[in-house]
């Protein structure tokens, strides 16, 4: 490898401006040279070693990760594709627009110095810009943790100037690319701040500031215990039940008996029976999230512990549509989805495998049988005729592509159903892809999508699975989904408060 510094390259010509800076700059950096921090000679070259390759950023990226909470997860995601856009930002423009040789090493003891020095130009400071684009981009998500590494994030930086790899203009410079590395990514995949759901139509419903009154029924298969004594801390008064999954639905009647408030915490199938045995009993729902995704809570704005003691504490609510399908008169509800088609066909086979070889594993197998099939496992009439189909999708409320980011719910009230279609055929992975890929638009090749409050399906393939909320169930003949406008409370916490 040679360096990237061109000593063919005539020095510019005299600027009086930028003459002062850059002495200033020099002497800053001898400046530096001169301090003796105490444990500064042991500590930093090896930090600044660490961070080579971005290192110690994935490192701390998994440590945060590994706390399991969804905005932790968030937070260490968006650093490092912050991080990713700096780096390739400073290799592509940055050290190749603005040719400056490394300082020069004399008034550094050799006791800091790196045992490799790097061979690339000197502005701006790759490290410095990672270490910003990191820690700018894990606080934008949570400003928690964003504490935690902004420390970490500014002795790196101080590294490079400390080991004399680097002038402070560069670090200044790096840092600052960083930064806006960091927020060009909120602006391509919002935040979650950015994406709270509107609160409203709100409703009155109890305060309940020690949680008297609260009973929570949580899904011990979930393994969200910590989760719910943790509600615990906020609300004393609170009761709270653990049971089996099979148990759930018996405990949550009995919970509905005695309770002015029904909780849940598990998964969305275990949020979808509370909120049936909530809407049957007429009681506000206090959801926990303890699932692995969370759709519903996500969307209503509740993330953790900490968001629903705070809604129940003030007596916080709103007032969201639910779904309903019905068939053969028999009836269920759905919170976020209902599916026809290859959908329901690849859980119930990932349920079948994951026993055995995990869920990640079993969705991936599943998902190749599904789609290897040659016959479409739906089909429904529509204005007379018989369409085969590959998917039926009905989203309970609006689904919007916000940026890059997946597609999430913004109002939990909207009154219609978000039907999507695709259409029957050959390749249905080809097709599936094809319609993802046009989900903002309402009509393609290979999908159609429609907002009603109401659809009715007749002629469908009876022994069809239908999927909701990750349950499944057989259907067949005529299905009709609908709206049940503003028909279950829920607490949230409210904006501004």
């Amino acid at each position: 490898m040679s360096p990237d510094v061109d000593l063919t390259v005539p020095k510019p010509g005299r600027h009086a401006l930028r003459d002062r800076l850059l002495a200033l700059d020099s002497r800053l950096f001898e400046f530096a040279a001169e301090q003796h921090w105490p444990y500064a000679e042991r500590v930093l070259p090896r930090l600044s070693r660490s961070a080579n390759h971005g290192v110690l950023w994935f490192a701390v990226a998994a440590a945060i990760a590994a706390g399991r909470t969804p905005r932790g997860r968030r937070a260490a995601a968006r650093g490092l594709a912050s991080l990713s856009l700096a780096s390739l930002t400073i290799n592509t423009l940055g050290k190749r627009s603005v040719r400056r040789p490394r300082p020069v090493l004399d008034p550094v003891p050799l006791v800091r110095q790196l045992k490799r020095q790097p061979i690339t130009t000197s502005f701006p400071s790759g490290h410095a810009a990672s270490a910003a684009a990191f820690a700018t981009g894990v606080a934008l998500e949570s400003p928690t943790w964003g504490l935690v590494v902004a420390p970490i994030a500014w002795s790196v930086a101080l590294s490079r100037v400390y080991t004399g790899v680097h002038f402070p203009s560069d670090v200044l410079a790096g840092a600052a690319l960083g930064a806006g590395a960091a927020f060009a990514v909120r602006g391509m995949v919002p935040t979650r701040d950015r994406l709270i759901p509107p609160a409203r139509p709100r409703t009155d419903v109890p305060a309940l500031p020690d949680g008297d009154g609260l009973v929570m029924v949580a899904n011990k298969g979930s393994g969200t215990s910590d989760r719910v004594h943790a509600l615990l801390d906020s609300l004393p008064r609170a009761e709270v039940v653990e049971c089996e999954p099979a148990d759930t639905r018996a405990e949550l009647q009995k919970a509905a008996a005695r309770a002015r408030v029904l909780g849940v915490c598990g998964g969305d199938g275990t949020v979808n029976t509370a909120a049936e045995v909530a809407l049957r009993h007429g009681l506000p729902l206090a959801v926990l999230p303890g699932g692995t995704l969370n759709h519903f809570a996500q969307d209503l704005g509740v993330e953790d512990e900490r968001d629903l003691s705070r809604a129940v504490q003030r007596g916080q609510a709103v007032r969201v549509d639910v779904g309903r399908f019905t068939c053969d008169g028999r009836q269920g509800l759905f919170l976020n989805t209902c599916s026809l088609g290859v959908y329901p066909e690849l859980v119930r086979r990932r349920d079948h495998f994951s026993p055995r070889i995990g869920a990640w594993p079993a969705g991936v197998l599943a998902a190749l049988r599904v789609l290897r099939a040659e016959r479409h496992p739906l089909h429904a009439e529509v204005a007379g005729r018989s369409h085969p189909l590959w998917l039926l999708f009905a989203g309970n409320g609006t689904y919007h592509r916000v940026g890059l980011a997946p597609a999430r719910r913004l109002d939990l009230a909207d009154g219609v159903l978000d039907v999507r279609v695709v259409h029957g055929g050959r390749r249905p992975a080809l097709r599936l892809l094809a319609a993802a890929l046009a989900g903002p638009l309402t009509r393609s090749p290979a999908h159609a999508a429609v907002q009603v409050a109401r659809l009715r399906l007749s002629g469908v393939t009876p022994g069809a699975l239908l999927a909701y909320d990750g349950e499944v169930t057989e259907v067949g003949g005529e299905v009709t989904l609908e709206k049940l406008p503003e028909a279950l409370t829920v607490y949230r916490p409210l904006p501004g408060n």
